[in-house]
């Protein structure tokens, strides 16, 4: 289990729903991938409305705007580990938004680091 704390990278990556990479979602892809590459977790967002580069409002309110609704991947690592998985998303995203943030991770604790841990009541 990668262990995590203090000063990290956050790279978010907008795209479309409907991007795909070889007839998969694109955002499943970069799931994988970062999972692949031992990032610390990945987790998507499904958005409801936005536009971009493109300049066409894409939203979940009116049935003919509703397809290809934006997507954001979040990705959360140390800053080598985030800036080695770069040039996998240069092969990946041909259209859309990647940034990077710094941020500082508080706490990042897996289901199996729990053992031993106060259940937050003052009981273990």
């Amino acid at each position: 289990m990668t262990r995590l704390t203090g000063r990290a990278l956050r790279l978010t990556v907008f795209v479309g729903e409907h991007d795909t990479w070889h007839h998969k979602p694109l955002y499943s892809e970069i799931v994988h991938r970062a999972h692949a590459a031992g990032l610390a977790g990945a987790s998507v967002f499904h958005g409801i409305e936005g536009y971009g580069a493109s300049s066409l409002i894409h939203t979940s309110r009116l049935l003919s705007l509703s397809e290809d609704l934006p997507v954001a991947i979040v990705i959360v690592d140390t800053e080598e580990r985030v800036r080695a998985f770069l040039p996998q998303l240069d092969e990946l995203v041909s259209e859309g938004l990647v940034t990077i943030d710094d941020c500082e991770v508080i706490r990042y604790i897996g289901r199996d680091d729990k053992q031993g841990e106060s259940d937050g009541k003052g009981k273990k």
